[in-house]
């Protein structure tokens, strides 16, 4: 039986794409490199935070299978690359797995098959990266297959917006390669967006996570000097969003996390001084300050402990919550991780609670507590870093001995400061 698609990569963004596709009738392949994942999949086993076992059971019902086996991607009609591209030691994007997913597909590319990347990168990587490697066997992108970039969209953790519902940006290598994306995309996407070409849907997303990158960094600022001069920024924040246009609420935080807001925009700061030679200073001096935040917060953690009297050095702080974003288990980038090794390199001792994480490999010297609120009692400080909807954050502050809310969750108390 024909394959509509294979899916390279099945992670927090393959997945989803795989079970709408499932859904809307396709029979789905998915080709991933590790076999635990393909052997849990086959089982009915989720190992993503958006699907359960039971979306799993319901995939496989589908006709949807998970194999390791690369020469079976020549089975498919499209195949849609979704595999990670983190940051290199230099800073710009490590294309090591999309430059692998490639030369999968380009050892099994068929003439009529459509290849899509989805994987967030550098403007020009489709057609300067994918293009070339297809086309050393022989066969022409926009001829005798179709080339297109479909930047991810996928929200960990996002019950409103998801891979159905979330409008899909399509750009072609050549008018008729957007048309064969867009078909495809629309068969199980509400609303596809077209662009001119691939380097504008690149493009396009690193402008959506750059953007949201800016305005925290502006308000995590604003947050150092509000609190100099004695300003509720809560409040300022509250009061400004009543303004029913031209303005968007984005509130401070202990740091940025997850694989979007700390890279994407580096990969176009990294592309406009490699190729342009000047910098893209938004977006380097964004990076500095919201990688500035955890240090900030241990510094406000410091002033805290010593109005009370107490040192950091020795005072035991719980910290509430070590994921990236609320409500998923996903500890990419999570700004928790240099805050809890500052705090340890200061000699604190460091506890931390969080629903989705049973071991913090990132942090070993943490010591994992299962009772939050008994351990909050305890705790000299206890700080909120992620607010999972799990926690009672009022009861957990009334509970602690000093509760610092970075999170601005908190509806108030003697107890409570807020960042």
């Amino acid at each position: 039986m024909a394959v509509d698609a294979v899916i390279i990569g099945l992670g927090y963004v393959g997945l989803p794409l795989a079970q709408e596709a499932t859904r809307a009738g396709m029979r789905v392949l998915g080709f991933d490199i590790h076999q635990g994942v393909v052997d849990d999949l086959n089982a009915g086993r989720s190992h993503v935070d958006d699907l359960a076992d039971a979306d799993i059971a319901q995939m496989r019902e589908g006709g949807f299978e998970a194999t390791t086996d690369e020469a079976r991607i020549a089975e498919a009609s499209t195949a849609v690359i979704c595999v990670p591209t983190p940051l290199s030691a230099d800073g710009g994007p490590d294309l090591r797995a999309v430059e692998s997913a490639v030369a999968a597909v380009a050892r099994n590319l068929r003439p009529g098959m459509l290849v899509v990347l989805e994987s967030t990168t550098y403007p020009g990587t489709t057609d300067e990266v994918v293009r070339p490697a297809l086309e050393a066997g022989g066969l022409v992108a926009g001829q005798d297959f179709h080339l297109a970039f479909s930047p991810e969209r996928i929200d960990p953790g996002n019950t409103s917006f998801g891979a159905k519902n979330t409008p899909k940006v399509v750009g072609g290598h050549t008018p008729a390669c957007s048309d064969a994306a867009a078909a495809f995309y629309g068969t199980f996407v509400d609303t596809v967006v077209r662009t001119k070409g691939t380097r504008e849907a690149e493009t396009a997303k690193l402008l959506e996570n750059t953007y949201r990158h800016i305005n925290i960094a502006l308000v995590n600022e604003m947050t150092r000097f509000c609190h100099q001069l004695g300003i509720d920024l809560w409040d300022v924040i509250d009061a400004a969003s009543s303004k029913p246009f031209g303005f968007q609420a984005f509130y401070p935080g202990p740091g940025v996390g997850g694989h979007c807001i700390p890279i994407d925009p580096n990969y176009l700061s990294h592309n406009v001084r490699a190729r342009l030679g000047y910098p893209f200073r938004f977006v380097e001096l964004a990076q500095e300050i919201n990688a500035g935040m955890p240090a900030y917060v241990v510094s406000r953690a410091q002033d805290i402990l010593n109005t009370e009297g107490k040192a950091l050095n020795g005072s035991s702080v719980l910290l509430l919550g070590v994921t990236y974003k609320p409500n998923i288990a996903d500890q990419r980038e999570s700004p928790a991780v240099p805050l809890a090794r500052q705090l340890a390199a200061k000699g604190a001792r460091v506890l931390f609670h969080d629903p989705h994480v049973q071991e913090w490999h990132a942090v070993p010297e943490a010591e994992r507590v299962q009772d939050a609120a008994d351990a909050a009692g305890r705790a000299d400080l206890t700080i909120l870093v992620q607010n999972h909807r799990g926690y009672d954050v009022d009861a957990l502050a009334g509970a602690s001995r000093t509760f610092f809310d970075t999170r601005g969750a908190a509806t108030g108390g003697e107890k409570v400061v807020r960042l």
